[in-house]
């Protein structure tokens, strides 16, 4: 029997109002995305779930409010450097919504960025989610650019919206990067 994935429908919606927000934070991040997702949560009442996904770890366990249980990559690493940029990236989130009374959490988490970041938005059953979108660069392969969109993945494996916050763009006229 093949296996039948669930579609996007109106039964599946999550209501804007009040729904969580999933956002994906890169190490070397863009305020933007935190300052929009914070935006849109003012706007929507929603709570807030930043998410850093560690591609240098893999998942070994997931729980139901989102948070794993991961592990490096390499078995012979002991390396626990990843509690270092957990705490740079909460202490920028939190630097970045000084001021904001608005109810945020924090998952670090493993894997591949898409599934990562779809779970925690099963988890907290999300009604959008929040990244950010580069323009390809000068020399980037047409698929290299394809593979890497993130905001692409996610909005063709889940059925959530994904809101993808521009942080370069090309000019028009411009030649495209892998011509």
């Amino acid at each position: 029997m093949l296996h039948q994935v669930p579609q996007p429908s109106q039964d599946r919606m999550t209501p804007f109002g009040g729904g969580a927000l999933v956002v994906g934070i890169r190490r070397v991040n863009d305020p933007l995305v935190v300052l929009t997702a914070a935006a849109l949560a003012r706007a929507t009442g929603g709570e807030l779930y930043f998410a850093y996904v560690d591609e240098q770890r893999f998942t070994e366990r997931e729980f139901p409010d989102g948070t794993v249980q991961h592990s490096d990559i390499n078995p012979d690493s002991a390396d626990d450097s990843w509690h270092l940029v957990e705490a740079e990236l909460k202490a920028e989130v939190a630097r970045l919504l000084a001021g904001s009374d608005l109810p945020w959490q924090f998952r670090y988490l493993a894997g591949r960025p898409d599934r990562a970041l779809t779970h925690l938005a099963r988890a907290v059953d999300a009604a959008v989610l929040v990244v950010g979108n580069r323009a390809p660069e000068h020399g980037a392969k047409v698929h290299e650019f394809l593979d890497g969109a993130l905001a692409l993945k996610l909005a063709q494996h889940q059925h959530r919206p994904v809101l993808a916050v521009p942080l370069s763009v090309v000019d028009w006229k411009a030649p495209m990067p892998w011509s």
